[in-house]
């Protein structure tokens, strides 16, 4: 498991998604926002509200505006007493709706096509619907409200918003021990420490099933916080400073590589190969110094390290890592500190999507990270059964981001 030790790395700034709690909607961090498929036949014209292009965003702890403002969501329907036709009781999914283009959608200030720019709706992301003009959606998501053309948004489908949205889970606790079953005298499958975030996978009479390496397992609701996330809404001025904060952001890393190639010639140049001991095997390996400054180079040096042992909060390279400790010390060696947490892990560097990965950028998921060595294969400390070990496919568990620093 990870460690909540260190928290140093910076983060992209980028688009907010939404927590959907039981009392109101507050705004998350997304894992990304970008390019999806074609879902309505709505938007097989292409206009100028459903732009061609490609955005990929970080994630974020801070928290912005909430997808809803203060001011209760309007009844489109017009019914007063908030029933549909049949006499059901109004549910949380009624006023959400969710963009369904190729890729984003405009808001914009008015409710016409020559409206100021307000911001950008994703594909898949989500809205809360104030009201109606024409044939316009008034709408608000996280920090923009304007209006977007009804043809782009799909309204109060419910089951659309929950396969959009992800349910997770905040551990509010040191080392929670996460259960075989929902029971405290079912087998310890791991711990994972305070303020990861896991992937939900059930809930159930106070008891939470959360994925994490040793398999999917079960922690008692008190020690957690669940949340519904959805990704929502971009202004133009997030847009802007998220785009220059990646800029920024690439730009340090084409210096830190040229710092860690320097760095490596420089050891090279010594004649000799560092070697350590690992004390767990009792016996003497010796590893190559890291070289060069690339995602390769990082790949490279990682995989030296297979068949190491795990150690929970470990950060030894030899004697013992878990999954962001070996991480953290692998960039370490090219001059890089990053995070002991695999959450804080998801917003270092740039994102990028799972298809583009290469050699050295950081995998993500629940409660896990490890190093894409490529092949479609990931190099990472795995669990105390297993040490440091190859796993492929690379999306052998669901990934929640992946993170590039070189």
């Amino acid at each position: 498991m990870n460690r909540n030790s260190i928290r140093r790395a910076t983060t992209c700034c980028l688009t907010a998604a939404v927590v959907l709690t039981s009392s109101s909607f507050i705004s998350h961090a997304s894992v990304s926002a970008g390019a999806g498929d074609l879902l309505s036949s709505a938007q097989e014209v292409q206009t100028e509200d459903n732009q061609e292009g490609s955005v990929t965003a970080g994630v974020t702890e801070i928290f912005a505006n909430s997808l809803a403002p203060k001011q209760e969501a309007i009844d489109t329907s017009g019914n007063e007493d908030s029933k549909d036709g049949e006499g059901a009781a109004k549910t949380e999914y009624d006023d959400i709706a969710i963009a369904q283009v190729d890729n984003y959608v405009n808001v914009r200030s008015v409710a016409g096509e020559d409206g100021e720019v307000l911001g950008k709706l994703y594909n898949n992301s989500a809205c809360t619907v104030l009201g109606t003009e024409g044939d316009w959606y008034k709408i608000h998501s996280g920090n923009v409200e304007g209006y977007i053309k009804a043809e782009f948004l799909v309204l109060g489908n419910a089951e659309l918003a929950k396969s959009v949205g992800y349910r997770v889970a905040d551990v509010t606790t040191d080392n929670l021990n996460v259960r075989s079953d929902s029971s405290t005298e079912s087998e310890v499958l791991g711990q994972v420490p305070q303020g990861e975030k896991l992937s939900v996978v059930e809930e159930k009479d106070g008891w939470v099933k959360v994925a994490i390496e040793e398999g999917d397992g079960w922690v008692s609701g008190e020690f957690v916080n669940c949340s519904t996330n959805y990704v929502v809404a971009e202004s133009k001025e997030e847009e802007e400073a998220r785009l220059k904060k990646e800029e920024e952001e690439r730009r340090a890393a084409e210096e830190a590589a040229r710092r860690a190639t320097r760095s490596s010639s420089s050891s090279s140049s010594s004649g000799s190969s560092s070697s350590s001991s690992s004390s767990s095997s009792g016996e003497s390996r010796s590893y190559a110094p890291p070289s060069g400054g690339s995602g390769q180079a990082v790949a490279d040096y990682a995989c030296q390290f297979v068949g190491n042992p795990y150690v929970y909060g470990g950060t030894s390279l030899t004697n013992g890592a878990d999954c962001s400790g070996f991480v953290m010390s692998v960039y370490a060696a090219f001059g890089v500190g990053l995070p002991h947490s695999s959450s804080a892990l998801a917003g270092v560097g740039y994102g990028v999507s799972a298809d583009a990965m290469q050699p050295g950028d950081i995998v993500c998921y629940s409660g896990h990270v490890g190093i894409y060595v490529g092949g479609n294969t990931i190099v990472h400390a795995s669990t105390e059964a297993t040490g440091i070990k190859y796993t492929s496919p690379a999306n052998y568990r669901t990934i929640v981001a992946v993170r590039r620093i070189f």
